[in-house]
């Protein structure tokens, strides 16, 4: 493998060790760092040093759990599809260490470690290395951004599990989407021209209408639910609930991570769901250029991995796939209903979740939603659209940095607005690279109205909204990043809102409905329901923003103390009531989600 090309060698050759011939990584953006004396004697001084032999495996593909591995002496070969595939990803000498961002999470590991040359290495049991790198901050410095470089290493060389299925799949593309979102990596075989993706499910007997699989972790999942693949792969806590949480969080984005980070380090019992990643809109940026702190800027999941690392270091349980789907109060408490018929009891509750993409009004949309037409500019959709003609449609920040990226990899990039000053509604630093970078065209007075094509996505018809004269933007891909709307719906009502749907809170609560509080009055981030609060994006008046949303995230921890040593109970409910079956709540298969409750 040469210098760089991580990921890309093959297995190794009849009587070769894996990895013969291949030099040790380069240290890419910190991913491979070697370790001094000094650092090395610390681990010693909490590890275990053993010898280690020729084809011995420390961790296996599928593992649950892993110990961490400091390599004395010797090399050990990282592999992807071990005794099958044999993939070389990387291979480690003597003063590197072992492992990835799994290690920290908890979840399954996706590659194997089999040792190349005999030698020495220092095992540190996980639970171990968790409390020391408490204490020794600078090597929990130097593993943790190690371990996040490796993660994006293994998300661009497509390790980690197999997806086998159709393009024109809609449960491949929730697969693929599910994975991406959640920083999972993976490998997409498509049955509709890859020849090994066939001959694949022809060994496994796995007929077409059992597709998609996911093959890996040690697991072959046919079609599976995004809970059973989280399930799988570790995603989230593992096991179930406590009776009651001092606080449940409901949301992921950055107000809702915020509010786990502080709710589980100020002594609460805190568990946050989130319906498909935890991250929000944060994690899906490609940088975040006005969050305090970072000069250079931050990568959006960067951001948030170590907010989701850092609520679960202080013991915030996180669980996803966990949608809520009714509120209800009794006996004191708070019970949110979930889709799956789950139930999470709570003395205290935020809301944080945010919002959901706006869409375009346009026929037919829903044949090219994930197929051309995309509401996020991660990893995969850049990898799907590369070379291609990509038109952004927005005037936000959101829009304006979603084209900067594309635009590094696209044949060309056009950022739609509606009106003619990109700058009334983007960040002046953000218009300044947009003019200074030169790959992005700004095309103004325009709304999409017709999305044109056959097989695929080819073209989109813009309308000027003073004139209504037409024209046509060829456009393989079209990022639709025009706002969003509260996700409260699942509310029902219960929680006081304003016309658009977002949550009030404080002083802008009418009248009428602050009965529950009798003389009390709700706190500055409480809703209607006292011991409910709103944070972020999902509240009225709130300031789209990641930093303001962290903020509000901290803050309504600090309320929920108070609140609780108030000891204002919520309202009196019938929770039979609350939790009647809404027609409009059934879940795919016409099932009655609240009747499960």
């Amino acid at each position: 493998m040469a210098e760089g090309q991580l990921g890309q060698a093959g297995g190794a050759g009849p009587g070769e060790p894996l990895g013969a011939g291949v030099p040790e990584p380069p240290n890419r953006n910190g991913a491979f760092p070697r370790l001094d004396e000094d650092q090395r004697a610390r681990l010693r001084m909490v590890g275990d040093v053993r010898k280690v032999s020729r084809g011995e495996i420390l961790f296996r593909d599928g593992d649950e759990s892993y110990d961490f591995f400091l390599v004395e002496s010797g090399a050990v070969t990282i592999v992807q599809g071990y005794g099958c595939e044999d993939r070389v990803i990387a291979v480690h000498g003597a003063d590197r260490f072992l492992g990835e961002l799994s290690l920290l999470t908890g979840s399954t590991a996706f590659v194997t470690a089999v040792v190349r040359d005999p030698g020495e290495v220092v095992q540190v049991p996980v639970g171990r290395l968790r409390t020391f790198l408490r204490q020794d901050k600078e090597l929990a410095n130097i593993i943790l951004q190690a371990y996040l470089a490796r993660r994006e290493i293994l998300i661009e060389a497509h390790a980690g599990v197999k997806v086998v299925g159709s393009r024109y799949s809609s449960d491949t593309k929730r697969l693929r989407e599910f994975l991406a979102r959640n920083r999972m990596p993976h490998q997409w075989m498509d049955l509709e021209d890859d020849r090994d993706a066939e001959a694949l499910m022809r060994v496994l007997a796995i007929p077409e209408e059992q597709t998609p699989v996911v093959l890996g972790a040690g697991h072959v999942l046919r079609n599976p639910s995004n809970a059973e693949i989280a399930a799988a792969l570790g995603l989230g806590a593992r096991g179930a609930a406590p009776e009651m949480c001092d606080l449940v969080i409901v949301g992921g984005g950055p107000a809702g991570l915020a509010a786990a980070v502080y709710g589980a380090s100020e002594g609460l019992d805190t568990q946050a769901i989130d319906k498909f990643a935890f991250g929000g809109q944060a994690g899906t940026s490609s940088m975040i250029e006005n969050y305090l702190g970072f000069p250079a800027g931050v990568p959006g999941f960067e951001l948030m991995e170590k907010a989701k690392l850092q609520a679960k270091r202080f013991g915030a349980r996180l669980v996803v796939p966990g949608q809520a789907a009714g509120l209800a109060s009794a006996d004191g408490h708070y019970a949110i209903a979930l889709a799956d018929g789950g139930t999470v009891n709570g003395r205290a509750i935020v809301i944080a979740t945010g919002a959901q993409y706006r869409k375009l009004d346009v026929p037919d949309l829903e044949r090219w939603e994930g197929d051309g037409v995309y509401y996020a500019a991660t990893t995969l959709e850049r990898q799907m659209c590369f070379g291609d003609a990509v038109l952004v449609v927005g005037g936000g920040n959101s829009a304006g940095q979603a084209a900067v990226e594309l635009s590094r990899g696209a044949a060309s990039c056009r950022l739609l607005i509606r009106g003619g000053d990109l700058g009334k509604s983007m960040s002046r630093y953000l218009v300044d690279e947009i003019e200074r970078c030169g790959r992005v065209d700004v095309e103004t007075y325009g709304e999409i109205v017709e999305l044109k094509g056959e097989a695929e996505l080819e073209a989109a018809v813009v309308a000027d909204p003073r004139t209504g004269e037409r024209r046509e933007i060829n456009a393989k891909a079209v990022f639709v990043l025009i706002g969003a709307e509260p996700h409260t719906d699942w509310l029902g009502g219960q929680v006081a809102a304003d016309e658009h749907g977002f949550l009030l809170t404080g002083r802008d609560i009418p009248q009428e409905r602050l009965q529950p509080y009798g003389r009390e009055r709700p706190l500055l981030l409480e809703t209607s329901q006292p011991g409910v609060f709103a944070a972020g994006d999902v509240r009225s008046g709130s300031i789209k923003r990641c930093a303001s949303a962290v903020g509000e995230g901290s803050m309504a921890v600090s309320l929920v103390h108070r609140r609780l040593s108030d000891g204002l109970s919520p309202p009196a409910a019938d929770v039979e009531r609350v939790l009647e079956p809404d027609p409009r709540e059934l879940d795919a298969r016409g099932v009655d989600v609240m009747s499960r409750v």
